[in-house]
């Protein structure tokens, strides 16, 4: 093994182990955060308990893996509503993932919710928390699983890299004896949200030295429905790829899910399909390839850093365009980092760190980062 490669190895076990250090303190943080948040809803005339609510945070946070973030979110939901269900968001479809407290939860796995219109449609395009009647949302659902007693649902958009990956649906049960705790409901949203982005940052950086290599693509189904991939293996469905017809009994399963073959995929938060043909790394070097994909990767592990640890700043630097005079001390002391690792090699003149805040902080507009941000 040659000196640089030793190198090399050194460095992704730091960025391993430093992540693996900063995990208590994003748990702490966002304990912090979230009881923060809990007080004004109390006091406002909130259901929730304030340590309930905390427990359920710290459950959440508990989870390792995407999937038992998402089991323990499920299971803390109904908590706060009568019924609830996890529609994972692929190519513009939801397909039931899990439900609870459903009379019969295990067909949720095998529902397509149908989100062209109503409820549905207006939350994803919105990316906001919806409440509504239960007649705005598919006819088919509320057919298949009943109609809440109190007649109103909620559907509740989960992000992961500014993307809505899922969809949540409550409601107060068919009974109507339950009622929705809107604010705790969203809060375990947004708590979910940040810590499978914790996840998959981990991750990533745990399994980086392997992450070049190419992987098989699954060949595309030969369907006119969408293809749907299953969340998780351990929990492959066959869905029902057929349209909903008014009327009509339920359609019967016609596409088989192609993802049981992984091991376990990483569905929730690998961001939508973007293909590159094009290798911009192509007429390099390998040795010098492989420096600039490793920068790349670490400018983007500061950022979504920077971006976990400041909501807030980010949400109104954004809408003031003063992003870099707001998160200056986060910015200059990652930026610092970056430069000590890779400011000397021959990755130093791309600056990716300065164009992933851009690209990512800024959401592909620079101005957003302020008249005192230097490129």
């Amino acid at each position: 093994m040659t000196e640089k490669t030793l190198i090399e190895k050194a460095v992704e076990k730091v960025v391993s182990d430093v992540l693996e250090g900063h995990l208590p303190q994003l748990r702490g943080e966002l304990a912090q955060r979230v009881s923060a948040e809990i007080q004004p809803h109390l006091a406002a005339g909130s259901g929730g308990d304030a340590g309930n609510l905390l427990k359920a945070v710290a459950a959440v946070q508990a989870g390792t893996t995407q999937r038992e973030i998402l089991r323990s979110f499920l299971d803390n939901t109904v908590r706060y509503c009568g019924r609830a269900a996890l529609f994972v968001i692929k190519s513009g479809a939801a397909v039931g993932w899990q439900g609870r407290a459903f009379s019969n939860s295990e067909a949720i796995k095998d529902f397509a919710l149908d989100v062209s219109s109503g409820l549905a449609a207006r939350a994803l395009q919105s990316r906001m928390i919806l409440g509504g009647s239960a007649s705005e949302v598919d006819h088919r659902f509320i057919a298949q699983f009943g109609a809440p007693g109190d007649g109103r649902v909620s559907l509740l958009p989960l992000l992961l890299k500014e993307k809505v990956a899922a969809l949540v649906y409550a409601d107060g049960g068919t009974e109507g004896g339950s009622e929705m705790d809107a604010a705790a409901l969203e809060l375990l949203v947004l708590v979910t949200s940040a810590w499978l982005e914790v996840a998959a940052s981990r991750k990533q950086t745990n399994k980086e030295s392997h992450s070049e290599a190419p992987q098989p693509s699954a060949p595309a189904p030969a369907s006119h429905a969408p293809a749907f991939n299953d969340p998780f293996a351990a929990h492959t469905p066959i869905h029902s790829m057929a349209a909903a017809a008014p009327a009509s009994p339920p359609p019967a399963p016609v596409q088989t899910m192609a993802a049981a073959a992984a091991a376990e995929p990483i569905p929730m938060v690998v961001a939508p399909p973007a293909p590159a043909p094009v290798d911009p790394f192509a007429g390099m070097s390998p040795e010098d390839a492989e420096v600039h994909r490793k920068a790349l990767r670490f400018a983007r592990l500061l950022v979504d850093e920077i971006k976990l640890y400041n909501q807030a700043k980010v949400s109104d630097g954004r809408k003031n365009r003063d992003l870099y005079d707001r998160l200056k001390e986060d910015i200059d002391k990652s930026l610092a980092t970056y430069q000590k690792r890779y400011g000397h090699t021959a990755a130093a003149g791309a600056d990716y760190f300065r164009s992933e805040l851009v690209r990512s902080l800024a959401e592909d507009d620079g101005s957003l980062m302020g008249a005192n941000f230097q490129r």
